[in-house]
């Protein structure tokens, strides 16, 4: 049970200082709610991505386990955690020192800003923590009813799908634009469209997720399941959890970058201009240096995010609309130039075929560039669509892999489709490509056979091993 509590007088008077400092500087937010948790208890509530009241699974247990025993190792340790929500709730360490909590409400303060602004959190549901604990009491009923084991069977298949979504589809939906139809475009374009139909430029997105007669199609798997898979209404409406819940987070996947670039922009603006007192500059310059430093061979989003916004503001771009219209493909996109990736020391790598090591393959900015945008589209997630719900005419499903260079992780991606076969109860297919030739995965939900193929359906693109560093 996760015990909290609110904040004691001192840090009560900080947060008054720090939201008038904010709000003063142009942030706007919904109300802030700030509890104090033992670090236990914030590496419980995180394990739940943020909601004590979300339905059980020992998904959500295995997850504490690992975020606990990194924090007892000291391999990882969790500072806050902030959820978008109207009011927004965030979560404060016990432990925490003073300059932390500082620095850490000054962060949570640019979250809230961001998840109130930022367009592609619009559609997402502002009540959350209440229709969280609503799906979680409906979960446990259809346990009391139906059995523990037999729910979280299906309701662990139905997670191993969560990523079966199209996350462009409710800024779509929410927007509500029309227009003709042209050829499918790739999911590195969707973003871009979605982005210019924000801003006015003429071009519509053709990725819909509901054809002329209203049927479900395309990207939104699991929404097509929870549609038109032959499921008891108990089963069909976890699908339908599960699927609501998937959307919510789509985006915090989606802005991962700029939602912490964003934030600790802030923090470290607020705290440098406003908040720190002589005593804490070495360990805000240590905390805050620890946060936004780079392992080797990695990007982290914290620090490229900032240094985007920094370099954004030295260009004169406008801060508050690059916050408000952007994801991390688009942001990259609009500020990410020659002289970024020069100052930043971005390079791509890959590992030598001959000597088995990791060597620097390219400083040239343009497919380093690329490169970033590729592995940052749809959220990192594989993007999946239905072709065909009645292939060969038997009734199974054929599913075809946007092949964008990046191949699938084959053992994880038959696994996947096992659980779609079992839902669907009947054989499914994959299209996708490994090793540059077509490759096609089929099930019956209990094997999983490989063949190659060069039947229609074939991807397009190229394999690609780059990784990027900075």
């Amino acid at each position: 049970m996760v015990r909290t509590e609110p904040l004691p007088p001192y840090l009560r008077q900080q947060n008054l200082e720090i939201e008038e400092i904010a709000r003063s500087a142009g942030l706007d937010f919904f109300q802030v709610i700030f509890e104090l948790l033992d670090a236990r208890d914030v590496n419980a509530l995180a394990a739940y991505t943020g909601f004590p009241v979300r339905y059980p699974s020992w998904r959500f247990g295995m997850e504490f386990e690992r975020l606990d025993k990194g924090y007892s190792w000291g391999l990882s340790k969790i500072y806050e955690l902030v959820i978008n929500n109207d009011p927004t709730y965030a979560y404060l360490v016990r432990s925490n020192s003073p300059m932390e909590q500082k620095l850490v409400m000054a962060h949570v303060y640019g979250h809230a800003d961001f998840f109130k602004n930022n367009i592609w959190f619009q559609p997402t549901e502002r009540q959350m923590v209440s229709a969280m604990a609503a799906n979680g009491t409906r979960v446990r009923r259809y346990i009391d009813t139906y059995g523990q084991e037999e729910v979280e069977k299906f309701l662990d298949m139905a997670l191993a799908l969560d990523d079966l979504i199209d996350p462009y589809m409710p800024l779509k939906e929410f927007r509500k634009s029309k227009g003709p139809r042209r050829k499918p475009v790739t999911p590195l374009e969707r973003a871009r469209i979605s982005l210019d139909a924000t801003i006015g430029v003429s071009q519509v997105e053709e990725a819909s997720t509901e054809d002329e007669g209203g049927e479900i199609v395309a990207t939104d798997l699991l929404g097509f399941l929870a549609k038109e898979a032959d499921l008891a209404e108990w089963q069909r409406d976890i699908l339908q959890i599960v699927r609501s819940e998937a959307y919510y987070f789509a985006p915090q996947r989606m802005t991962k970058i700029i939602n912490e670039g964003w934030a600790s922009f802030w923090h470290s603006r607020i705290m440098t201009r406003s908040l720190l007192g002589a005593s804490d500059v070495v360990d805000f310059a240590d905390c805050h240096s620890g946060a936004t430093a780079n392992q080797p061979g990695q990007l982290n989003p914290y620090k490229l995010g900032i240094e985007l916004f920094r370099y954004a503001e030295e260009k004169g771009m406008d801060l508050f609309r690059l916050r408000a219209i952007h994801n991390d493909v688009s942001f990259i996109d609009a500020v990410v130039d020659e002289e970024f990736a020069r100052r930043s020391n971005l390079f791509l790598y890959h590992r030598n075929s001959r000597t088995g090591r990791m060597e620097i393959a390219d400083r040239d900015w343009r497919p380093i560039k690329a490169q970033l945008l590729t592995s940052l589209t749809g959220g990192g997630i594989p993007q999946i669509e239905l072709v065909d719900a009645n292939h060969d005419g038997r009734g199974e499903l054929l599913l075809k892999h946007q092949f964008d260079g990046r191949e699938l992780q084959l053992d994880q991606a038959g696994e996947t489709l096992k659980q779609v076969s079992m839902i669907w109860k009947r054989p499914c297919h994959l299209l996708t490509q490994a090793e540059g030739c077509p490759l096609r995965l089929t099930t019956d939900g209990v094997t999983v056979s490989r063949v190659e193929t060069e039947e229609e359906g074939e991807q397009e693109g190229e394999a690609a091993d780059d990784r990027i560093a900075g």
